[in-house]
């Protein structure tokens, strides 16, 4: 038997010195006897001698048929003896209330239940309910669960479990999870109202067994208050708040609409009246004033004690707060793009227009912002974002024309003050192409013999408009044969054959070449250099070639070039390897002709890599190569399944569907959010001492930030689809697992389990296999244990990442004490972590309770 002392001990009436709270060490018969005789006499022992006072008939009882009887006590044992033989064949259950105390006043911590039967079976009991028998005061958004002392039929408690006001039954949303039942009011219960709940006998037990009798008990809820308004915007004495602003009112009840009024609810400005137009959103109330509020003024907002909740109840007093509008001036244009009778204007270009303040989204359309070509009205749309609005018109525009773009006065900032003149500015649609770069530069000298010759443009051109016609390279009066390559905005020549030495040669770009719009160069464009005496050495093949795919991710880069290479000229800054823009580490070696890039980690599967060796690659006698040479290559797809998308659930830690709990210690979330949907605030206990780091809580009753229940809708949405996306993978073929998976390394892919699966007689290993992408998906049909400890830890292995780990559970996952543990876990029910569990993951719960027993720690993956 183990023994927890606490803190701290119920109601105790003393400063204390020493010792810890009374606690059942014993009892006869046992919790879970059966065959118990009929003569019994039913006791109790303490771990402390007890105030005789505080045992007695009404502290300690015994129900399951009325059982009238006689307390004793004697040193550190109560004995309850029944007026009467015990009912044969019959389930008991024995309750120590928290009024009973030691000596020092120390009360037991919480109420002691246990059950016993006289017969040859248990039958189910319930143990505890919330609210308790006949209690009072109870919330109107109560959730009633009660507690059995085995677990439980779901279905068979859901079709027995009733809770009624009167005759009238109460709807809502049943749940179970471990030995409690959990009944969610679709509403708000009603105030100084007594209501009735029961289980019939028709609930039974996992394994088939019945209640013997009806179980009812009832309980009464609190007499509403007054209305209480819990939130206002504007606050009082707020600044400098927008003149266009409504006044919004926060209630904490669903409040009389008919109540609200020109003389319950109403604005001024001095003594005089601001109209306006009151609405509703559930329990806020919204006034929006007809007109603009005027600048630097102060108003004062008034709601009185006509204004009623839903039961007729007023608010106790006025309720007066004030605020002040701020000095607001006329937006003002700061910019355009383009400028004012700007040319060569791309024919695709987006119009901008930048304000000196954040403008109306609402007010900044097609009719305030507006496009022409002369007389003729350009489609498009307009969009806005903070003080910066962009015309994007419908097609492009027509070469060689004039456009005039306009903002008009009924653009407004969000005060809604309205520019103060009409804006206009013109631009010309001229797109022409030009040669910006070339290379060989004009007029060089010494240009290698096997160089590639490269121009560059100021605009993507048409490659079907580069060719032998347009591009041509002489020698004198004789054209060479040259290859001709365009991407990009760079067009490549390479001569046919090797140039000649000390010989000059001639480049020409006729207007031919166009740009993708078909606008050609208003002139040919021609240069000329002068070769050396010296070809350049060249690469002659890589490993990967280019545009290779499916390259291995433990792949070492090659490039094998034309002639022995200077050794110092191939380092890290001459051959290059780069995912994006992001430039990978590695090292740089050269054996033979060949020089290699090995990384020092693997590259990442499914990913486009280019490689680059630069021209400050020499040979021997010192030559440079002629030009940088550049290929492409993609990685192999990432090892197991397609990974299910979180969505908006990624942000959670935790979320769950009753409860969120932490039993003791200092537990930490690092780094996400906690949250529980359709439960409320009140369902979420032990924060603090839990504490959530660069994170937040939310429930589904937050009234503020506005949207928090429409978030976690989404989340718990969210959560579904990935939770049935990972069900129903079935790509790479799944495997059968079964039993315990301790000691096992399992590769990437997809695992079966057609029942529950452990992780107990030694720690599972998931080897990446060097894919720091790969995806592992458990598809658990009913329950997930872990065992911690020495064993019964997730380990990962080969680059595998915690992120990419899913394991979709088709009941409850129990994360053992002490478990390292990784992954995300996706549960039908319920998610529990023992004492001082680590989890590198998440835990998602999509129905019921999310528990951390004791000093737990969640790291966002």
């Amino acid at each position: 038997m183990s023994i927890v002392i606490f803190a701290a001990c119920k109601k105790d009436k003393f400063v204390e010195t020493d010792g810890s709270c009374p606690t059942v060490m014993l009892t006869n018969p046992m919790d879970g006897s059966t065959g118990v005789p009929l003569d019994q006499v039913i006791t109790a022992t303490f771990n402390v001698t007890m105030d005789p006072t505080s045992v007695t008939e009404v502290s300690f009882f015994v129900v399951g048929s009325v059982v009238p009887g006689k307390v004793v006590f004697s040193d550190k044992t109560a004995s309850f003896t029944p007026d009467q033989p015990l009912l044969e064949n019959h389930t008991y259950v024995g309750h120590i209330k928290t009024s009973v105390m030691d000596l020092m006043g120390n009360h037991l911590k919480n109420e002691y239940t246990w059950t016993f039967s006289t017969g040859e079976i248990l039958s189910p009991m319930v143990t505890l309910t919330e609210p308790g028998n006949l209690e009072e005061d109870v919330a109107l958004n109560k959730a009633i669960s009660a507690t059995f002392n085995m677990p439980m039929s779901s279905n068979s408690i859901d079709s027995s479990f009733k809770l009624m006001l009167g005759t009238e039954r109460i709807v809502g949303v049943f749940s179970y999870y471990d030995t409690t039942a959990y009944f969610i009011p679709s509403l708000p219960l009603k105030p100084g109202r007594t209501y009735t709940a029961s289980i019939s006998v028709g609930a039974s037990s996992s394994s088939g067994v019945h209640m013997q009798n009806e179980y009812i008990w009832s309980f009464t809820t609190r007499n509403d208050v007054s209305p209480q308004i819990i939130g206002t915007n504007p606050k009082d004495n707020d600044s400098a708040v927008s003149l266009n602003t409504g006044i919004a009112v926060d209630f904490d009840a669903l409040m009389d609409q008919t109540s609200f009024s020109g003389s319950t609810f109403y604005l001024k400005e001095g003594v005089n009246v601001v109209p306006g137009i009151v609405s509703f959103n559930g329990k806020e109330a919204f006034f929006k004033p007809t007109n603009l509020l005027l600048s630097n003024k102060t108003y004062q907002f008034t709601v009185t004690t006509g204004v009623k909740n839903s039961l007729g109840i007023p608010l106790t007093q006025d309720s007066i707060w004030s605020f002040k509008t701020g000095l607001v001036l006329a937006p003002t244009i700061v910019s355009t793009d383009p400028l004012n009778n700007a040319i060569n204007v791309s024919l695709n270009k987006a119009i901008t227009v930048t304000f000196s303040v954040p403008m109306d989204p609402l007010t900044m359309t097609s009719a305030s912002m507006t496009l022409k070509q002369g007389a003729n009205v350009v489609s498009g749309t307009v969009s806005t974002v903070g003080s910066i609005s962009t015309f994007t018109p419908t097609v492009g525009f027509t070469e060689g024309l004039v456009y005039t773009a306009t903002i008009s006065t009924a653009a407004k900032n969000l005060s809604g003050i309205p520019l103060s003149n009409q804006y206009t500015w013109k631009f010309t649609a001229i797109s022409i192409p030009k040669v910006i770069a070339v290379d060989p530069v004009n007029l060089a000298t010494g240009v290698l013999l096997n160089k590639i010759i490269n121009a560059e443009f100021n605009m993507p051109m048409d490659p079907a408009t580069m060719t032998s016609a347009t591009v041509v390279l002489k020698q004198g009066a004789t054209v060479i044969t040259t290859g001709i390559g365009y991407s990009g905005t760079v067009l490549a020549i390479a001569p046919a054959v090797a140039l000649l030495q000390s010989t000059t040669y001639t480049v020409t770009i006729t207007t031919g070449a166009k740009s993708m719009s078909g606008i050609g160069l208003l002139a040919d464009y021609v240069w000329s250099f002068t070769t050396g005496t010296i070809k350049a050495p060249t690469i002659t093949s890589t490993s990967p070639s280019n545009l290779a795919i499916d390259v291995a991710l433990n792949k070492v880069i090659e490039a094998t070039f034309s002639e022995a290479m200077l050794t110092s000229s191939i380092a890290s800054t001459s051959f290059l390897l780069k995912l994006g823009t992001t430039p990978v580490s590695g090292t740089v070696y050269m054996v033979n002709n060949t020089a290699y890039f090995k990384p020092t980690a693997n590259l990442i599967s499914g990913k486009t890599y280019t490689a680059t060796v630069t021209n400050d690659a020499k040979n021997l006698a010192g030559v440079k190569m002629a030009n940088s040479y550049t290929w492409t290559f993609k990685t192999k797809a990432p090892l197991g399944p397609t990974a299910p998308n979180l969505a908006g659930v990624a942000r959670f830690g935790i979320i769950a569907g009753t409860a969120v709990s932490n039993n003791a210690g200092f537990s930490k979330i690092n780094n996400l959010d906690v949250g529980i949907y359709p439960g409320f605030r009140s369902s979420i206990t032990g924060f603090p001492p839990a504490v959530i780091v660069n994170g937040a809580m939310y429930a589904a009753d937050d009234l503020t930030p506005v949207g928090v229940a429409a978030m976690l809708l989404q989340a718990k949405t969210d959560l579904t689809a990935a939770y049935l996306f990972a069900e129903g993978a079935s790509t790479p073929a799944p495997a059968s697992v079964s039993g315990d998976q301790g000691g096992k390394t399992l590769a990437p892919g997809i695992y079966k389990s057609t029942s529950t699966l452990l992780i107990q007689s030694g720690d599972l290993t998931l080897d990446a296999q060097g894919d720091v992408n790969a995806v592992w998906i458990f598809q658990i049909a009913s329950a997930l244990t872990t065992v911690g400890g020495a064993g019964g830890n997730v380990i990962l292995s080969g680059g595998a990442q915690a992120k990419n780990i899913y394991w979709q559970i088709g009941s409850s996952a129990t994360i053992g004490g002490y478990t390292k543990f990784k992954g995300n876990i996706l549960a039908f029910t319920s998610i529990t972590m023992g004492a001082y569990a680590v989890a590198d993951g998440r835990m998602l719960a999509r129905n019921a309770a999310v528990t951390m027993t004791s000093t737990n720690v969640i790291n966002k993956p």
